[in-house]
Parts: C-alpha cells; sequence; structure tokens
C-alpha cells in the first residue's frame, strides 16, 4: 500500500468514528432526556475534605501501592 492509500484508509475510519460518536451522543441525550451536564452541575457535587489528620488506624496493613510492603525493600 502506498502513504496515500494508508492516509485515505485513516481518513475513513476517522469519518466513521466521528459518525459513530455523534450517533452514540444523540442516544445517550434521548435516553436521558436531560441535557448533558456542565460544569455547574459538578460544583454542586463537591466534597470538602477536612485539614485534620486522619486515623491512622484506616491504614493498619495496608501496603503502598507501587511501593511494596513497608516491612520490604523494593526489588
Amino acid at each position: 500500500m502506498s502513504v496515500q492509500d494508508d492516509l485515505a484508509a485513516v481518513k475513513r475510519r476517522l469519518q466513521d468514528l466521528e459518525h459513530t460518536v455523534e450517533e452514540l451522543e444523540r442516544r445517550v441525550g434521548t435516553e436521558r432526556g436531560a441535557p448533558p451536564r456542565t460544569t455547574a452541575g459538578r460544583a454542586e457535587s463537591m466534597v470538602t475534605i477536612p485539614d485534620a489528620p486522619y486515623d491512622a488506624g484506616k491504614w493498619t496493613d495496608v501496603d503502598d501501592e507501587g511501593l511494596g510492603a513497608h516491612d520490604h525493600h523494593a526489588p
């Protein structure tokens, strides 16, 4: 295949993807029956996190993900 053939194939697939995304957006909008969420809707669901330290008991027997266990050395 030539570069032009490859580019034409990529363009076709991109157009197919755009069509599929548009169709999905129409379906989701129709099923929900409501307009898409805005950033204002997200602001209402914000949770305040206190500055106080967490209870250390919550972290008993917990390994740091990706760092290994506290009593072992990383390989």
